[in-house]
């Protein structure tokens, strides 16, 4: 299949429902992103659900929802879908409630890890205890080199002590727009970092489990929320999580000209139906 250029007001009569992005569909680090608010008010023109279904796991949805709110983007808490609420299901289905996890991330996110089951700690509070499991939900709210410090040292300490490491990251996002061309490095390229200087000391360390986009965990909580049979579009911004995580689930999909950028030729595995500039 080529995917076919369009904008985003001749979709909305084609899909019954619409699951967007966040980061480099609706916002930015900077603000909202180009047309965000006109496709939002399309849909509610026309009387269709949407969910924002996001790798974010440093903000809850009433925090989100806030943010959302702030740059002029109508949408509510119970319409964001994000990664960290999949921590409950991953600590309940891995045993590892009541387990003392290090978590990197916001306050929210730590409130994430919490409300799964998870007895948190901050990488400035760590001191010399041991822990039982690593969260990565974020590149803020700690301070990056000493927390990826505190991370590894915990970790090697662990499995030299061959206790068992359980290790979680809800965004496998690697890198996020941070508005023009700028871009940031977020979870998914901590975790990585974190795997590589483990292996370095424990070729054979486990690695992360990534819960958000592409797996399909997501898109199953999102789909459950919507009404039955309904046929939505997924609006994201990048090949490998959300083109690849639609294709996936069975769900169609657009990509936004953003993190990725679709070139003819492309060889991915995983198509778009759409390409779009922006949400004008």
């Amino acid at each position: 299949m080529v995917p076919s250029p369009a904008r985003f007001a001749e979709l909305v009569d084609r899909y019954d429902a619409f699951l967007f992005d966040a980061y480099g569909v609706l916002v930015h680090a900077d603000g909202v992103c180009a047309g965000a608010a006109d496709a939002i008010g399309h849909v509610r023109a026309a009387g269709k659900p949407l969910r924002v279904v996001t790798n974010d796991a440093s903000r809850l949805p009433a925090t989100a929802a806030a943010r959302f709110a702030r740059v002029g983007l109508p949408i509510t808490a119970d319409e964001i879908v994000s990664s960290g609420q999949l921590l409950a299901g991953h600590v309940a289905g891995a045993g590892l409630a009541g387990a003392r996890a290090l978590v990197l991330g916001t306050d929210d996110a730590r409130a994430y890890a919490s409300r799964a089951g998870l007895d948190t700690v901050t990488p400035a509070a760590l001191g010399a205890g041991d822990i039982d499991a690593i969260v990565v939900c974020d590149d803020a709210g700690f301070a990056l080199l000493d927390g990826l410090n505190a991370a590894l040292t915990a970790a090697v300490r662990a499995i030299d002590q061959g206790r068992r490491l359980a290790l979680v990251c809800p965004n496998p996002d690697i890198i996020y727009p941070r508005g023009g061309d700028a871009l940031g490095f977020t979870a998914g390229g901590l975790a990585l970092v974190l795997e590589a200087g483990l292996r370095r000391r424990h070729p054979g360390a486990p690695g992360f489990v990534y819960l958000g986009k592409p797996a399909p965990a997501i898109f199953e909580l999102a789909r459950a929320t919507l009404p039955g049979g309904a046929r939505p579009l997924m609006i994201g911004d990048q090949l490998e999580t959300d083109i690849a995580g639609a294709c996936g689930a069975g769900i169609e999909c657009a990509l936004v000209t953003g993190v990725s950028r679709w070139r003819d030729g492309e060889t991915s595995a995983h198509v778009p139906r759409w390409l779009l500039d922006d949400l004008s």
